[in-house]
């Protein structure tokens, strides 16, 4: 009996395609979840941003914020501020709270912007239904 010198990848090809099918149906589903709802409050006044500005999202959620969708405590928050304060040209802060939000949160966020000399703030609202 002579020994067989070849290697068997069929397994690995089923695992292959098995992994590509789990990706495909979870990056879909990972995009998505980035998304927050927020009930942002409502105004009269129609609002443009100036496209020559950098703009930078702040969402303000339970336990913490998510800035331009990646969440963060406090204290990152507060290192992402200060390398904005060295920056030549610092951002505008658009931020994003649901309105029905707890107030402290939002005066927090401001204490911190103005700690960091962030002046240029921006405050999103949907249009009057």
């Amino acid at each position: 009996m002579t020994p067989v010198s070849e290697l068997n990848v069929t397994s690995l090809i089923d695992l292959g395609f098995s992994l590509l099918i789990i990706f495909m149906i979870s990056t879909p589903l990972i995009q998505n979840e980035r998304i927050i709802p927020v009930d942002l409050p409502e105004s009269s006044e129609a609002q443009s941003r100036n496209d020559d500005q950098r703009f930078v999202d702040i969402t303000i959620i339970s336990g913490g914020y998510e800035v331009d969708g990646v969440g963060m405590d406090q204290a990152q928050l507060e290192g992402l501020l200060r390398g904005y304060t060295l920056s030549e040209k610092p951002p505008v802060i658009s931020i994003r709270a649901d309105r029905n939000i707890v107030y402290q949160e939002i005066v927090t966020l401001f204490d911190l912007l103005k700690k960091y000399n962030l002046t240029k703030i921006n405050l999103p609202t949907q249009p009057a239904r």
